[in-house]
């Protein structure tokens, strides 16, 4: 039998290599620039055409390389980082592996020119496909310069596998993003077809953050500083009115290293506990600085994932610093144990001579000192407090009387019927006082009612209530909509499959029961809702035009880089969806109009929720249409969850969803529906 083993050539084996390296025109942005910074330049350029596939260009000031380090470094496992297995354990440089240059011009065209300091010319190198074609001296300013030039142009099958535009481009915001945070020391700028999208000059973290992010964070900055023997913590957290519907605009970085971790994500998730706003996320840049041996930073290709040696104390003191950053900048409550603090009574302040005490207008009073003790006593053991505990810690305004709610609920409902809401709405952000409306009386003479035939369901008279006689029970009317309950967007009335006999109830503003002729049926109002909507848009994609309500006034909106690039990517969606917007400045659109089905309200969330979802879409492979249709479904049932429904809504809606093509559950999978039958109903009383 012949030998069948054999050694796989050198392009072959770059080629593989290449697979698991680079992925996408991002992936060589992220290890041209790492290389980069790891050369100790202090400016950082980056060039990008055609979303990286025609160039990515990244000309940095480092230290150069000799005319033979630079053909070594073309090689696979040539690096200057590591030269025994101890330095495997002390590893603090980004591009170690010595993978990078081969893999990209195993793939690429890459054209090379260097220079160190002390040279007087530096080295030009051409490579195509592995293989060096020219080697030649050249004038060049010192550091190195790496062109990447036409992408998998030798393996076409890869190339048929990047994604759009502006897809690609997005992955490469995200890696420039990444090592421009890490190193706000240096000063980084990136070009796009010849257009500058960055030019961040070197200087502190927080101005980096702001250069990057925007302005919208400059007033929303907290500083984490927390310092153990362990592990170092340092950084920025957002205050909690600043938290969207995207979570984008979360880092972590491990000894300068951005990395993933949903596991210290929800450290700092505990952390922000009962201050956020549901189904919003926190802005956070979180450094963690530790011994690199308590790490492995190689259970990734990527390494952007990486294996603590104490998973539970590095949770811990990430949560304890998020915490006390929001104590300390008055986000949340917190208590200062530093002093020492005798619970059982309270202790005068002690001051000096220039001081002044704040309790001064209390101090000898009996009173005040037990309100004081009493306050003290509920913070220590709140479950012993009960009420008063919650009261004390949350000294919001003081409860309504009945009679101011009432005021108040009967003012709601008297604009709800001028639709008044959605005006004011438009007004304040415009600047505009709208006045109110004025409750108006109730009327003097008697409601009509009316006389209903119990079999047939016909009206068979009118008369004034007091002249009524007794009728049969007809189904309760529909309560007014609390004060800030948000109304469902009402569908139209179909025939209602509904008779006078089966009447639709709704259970804690949640469900909807439906009594059918096998038992009864249980329909969640909001996943109902959902498949209803999720069809209505999918309909109105295929014909790509929709209905859409036009703004009294347009309402400006600004993204993050990451987030803008994510909208212009799902843009004809979502015009065909009804949106209507237009470009305002950088990274900022002005939106004038939105799905006629839509309520009026945040249009940025909206807008950030949707692209949250579309970011987060699971793997399955969507279309980019439905992927949409099935997002602003969701966020649009969301916002009606909780709603008090009239009868007129709860039977259109159940009409609506058995009119549906899939009736049973929600785009995603969810059930939209139970059915308990009589046999199930008598076992539970059996």
């Amino acid at each position: 039998m012949p030998d069948i083993i054999q050694l796989l050539p050198e392009y072959l084996a770059n080629q593989i290599a290449a697979g698991e390296v680079v992925q996408r025109p991002s992936s060589a942005v992220k290890e041209l620039l790492e290389n980069a910074v790891d050369a100790g330049a202090t400016q950082v350029q980056l060039i990008v055409k055609d979303a990286g596939k025609q160039l990515v260009q990244v000309v940095d000031n480092g230290a150069g390389m000799s005319p033979t380090d630079a053909r070594m470094s073309l090689e696979r496992h040539a690096t200057s980082k590591i030269r025994t297995t101890d330095d495997l354990f002390r590893i603090r440089t980004l591009g170690f592996r010595g993978e990078a240059l081969a893999s990209i011009a195993a793939v690429a065209q890459l054209e090379l020119r260097t220079k160190t300091r002390d040279q007087d010319t530096g080295t030009l190198l051409l490579v195509e496909g592995s293989q060096i074609t020219s080697q030649q001296p050249v004038a060049c300013p010192d550091g190195t310069s790496i062109s990447m030039k036409n992408l998998f142009f030798n393996v076409p099958a890869r190339r048929n596998f990047l994604k759009s535009n502006a897809v690609e481009m997005r992955h490469i915001l995200d890696e420039f993003q990444h090592v421009a945070l890490a190193n706000p020391g240096i000063a980084f700028s990136l070009f796009q077809n010849d257009l500058e999208v960055f030019n961040l000059p070197a200087g502190k973290l927080g101005q980096r953050i702001v250069a990057l992010l925007g302005n919208g964070y400059k007033e929303q900055l907290a500083q984490v500083d927390e310092e153990t023997p362990f592990l170092t913590v340092h950084g920025f957290i957002g205050k909690p009115e600043s938290a969207k519907k995207s979570r984008g605009d979360q880092f972590f970085f491990v000894n300068n290293r951005f990395i993933r971790s949903a596991y210290l994500n929800h450290a700092v998730l505990t952390a922000y506990e009962g201050l956020l706003p549901k189904d919003t996320h926190p802005f956070y840049v979180l450094f963690l600085d530790l011994d690199p041996k308590s790490i492995d930073i190689n259970v990734h290709p990527t390494k952007t994932e990486i294996k603590f040696e104490d998973e539970k104390t590095v949770y811990a003191i990430v949560r304890s610093a998020v915490k006390q950053s929001l104590g300390l900048h008055n986000m949340a409550p917190s208590l200062d144990f530093a002093g020492d603090v005798n619970f059982g009574a309270i202790r005068p302040l002690q001051l000096s001579g220039n001081e002044r005490n704040p309790f001064d207008d209390n101090a000898g009073r009996p009173d005040a000192l037990a309100a004081a003790a009493s306050a003290a006593n509920s913070l220590a053991n709140p479950r012993s407090a009960g009420r008063t505990a919650s009261a004390f810690e949350r000294p919001l305004t003081p409860r309504p009387t009945e009679q101011a709610k009432q005021e108040l609920e009967d003012f709601y409902r008297s604009l709800s019927r001028v639709n008044l809401p959605d005006v004011e709405h438009e007004a304040t952000a415009a600047g505009v006082t709208v006045p109110k409306v004025p409750v108006l009386p109730p009327p003097t003479t008697p409601p009509a009612a009316e006389i209903v035939d119990p079999e047939t369901g016909e009206v068979l008279t009118s008369v004034p209530a007091e002249a009524t006689p007794p009728a049969p029970e007809t189904a309760p009317q529909p309560a007014a909509p609390l004060a800030g309950t948000a109304a469902a967007p009402e569908l139209p009335l179909l025939e209602s499959s509904t008779g006078p006999g089966n009447k639709v109830l709704q259970l804690h503003q949640q469900y909807l029961l439906v009594p059918v002729k096998s038992g009864v049926m249980l329909i969640d109002q909001v996943a109902a809702r959902e498949r209803i909507l999720f069809e209505q848009y999918a309909q109105a994609l295929e014909r790509d035009v929709s209905a859409s309500q036009t703004l009294l006034f347009p309402r400006t909106i600004t993204f993050t880089p990451q987030d803008f690039a994510i909208l212009r990517e799902v843009e004809d969606a979502l015009r065909a969806l009804g949106f209507r917007f237009t470009d305002f400045g950088r990274h900022t659109i002005a939106v004038e109009g939105i799905p006629a089905d839509v309520p009026a309200r945040d249009e940025k969330e909206l807008l950030e929720g949707l692209i949250e979802q579309f970011r987060n879409g699971g793997s399955v492979k969507l279309d980019r249409r439905e992927q949409m249709a099935r997002a602003l479904a969701r966020r649009v049932a969301a916002s009606a969850a909780g709603a008090r429904l009239s009868e007129r809504e709860m039977t259109t809606i159940v009409d609506k969803l058995f009119a549906c093509s899939v009736p049973n559950y929600t785009p995603d999978g969810r059930r939209t529906l139970v059915l308990l039958e009589l046999g199930q109903l008598r076992e539970l009383f059996g």
